[in-house]
């Protein structure tokens, strides 16, 4: 897969043959320096961009070949987001910012808002149901995000920095939901962290490194924290890329 945007007429290169399969239910950790193309790649992985070149294949169909409603409805049916800042839509409760993904796929009010109010308990926010974001500690923001990202049970959860701005004790504590939440519902996960912590907690992790090309770390619990300078130079539902 290849990433090129042009600007002022000059073709920047920003992913250079990236190729990646992720089976069902596997756990990766993606780190690298800063700039190398980490979220450009996590967003054509989520549909939210698209290649160059190349194509992203899901259960054996190649959704970059999906007219663009068809594309909508398959990201928000078979994708869930987590980003660094939450998101969350500030005029709703928790429980209402969960509900929408549902909503949107028209599923129905009480369907939706039981599947809400399930996985807010699993992530430990049955007591805030109806606070808004702006009445909730910044750890309560991202579980909120992280509720609206899993109730769809989606098959890939894709997670950009998701504790980046959280203190290290909100932070750990997020970082075991993704573990619980991948074991009980099976999704596949693929995180872009600079946090070494998060990143040794992954069965499998990758460096991306410069001109946008991944690497295996093989002995990731110490290797996983990104270089300070650029380094030179499909199952059920697997991804490949």
């Amino acid at each position: 897969m290849v990433k090129e945007y042009v600007h002022d007429g000059l073709k920047l290169s920003v992913l250079q043959g990236v190729d990646l399969v992720l089976d069902p239910g596997e756990m990766v950790a993606v780190v690298g320096a800063s700039g190398v193309g980490k979220s450009t790649f996590l967003q054509i992985l989520g549909t939210l961009d698209l290649p160059t070149s190349g194509s992203i294949k899901f259960d054996g169909e190649e959704i970059t070949r999906m007219s663009p409603s068809r594309l909508a409805e398959f990201r928000n049916r078979k994708i869930g987001f987590v980003f660094q800042f939450h998101h969350l839509l500030p005029e709703f409760t928790a429980l209402e910012n969960v509900m929408m993904p549902a909503l949107i796929q028209r599923i129905g009010m009480g369907v939706a808002e039981r599947r809400a109010r399930d996985i807010l308990k699993r992530v430990g926010l049955a007591s805030r149901l109806t606070h808004r974001p702006s009445e909730l500690s910044g750890g309560e923001q991202q579980r909120v995000a992280l509720a609206r990202a899993m109730v769809l049970e989606p098959a890939l959860l894709l997670a950009d920095e998701p504790t980046g701005n959280l203190d290290r004790k909100t932070g750990e504590d997020i970082h075991q939901l993704f573990l619980d939440l991948n074991r009980e519902r099976g999704s596949t996960l693929l995180v872009v962290t600079h946090n070494p912590e998060l990143a040794g907690l992954m069965p499998r992790c990758l460096r991306m490194i410069d001109g946008g090309r991944l690497e295996e770390i093989q002995d990731h619990g110490r290797a996983a924290a990104p270089p300070t300078e650029p380094a030179p130079g499909d199952g059920e539902q697997g991804v490949e890329s």
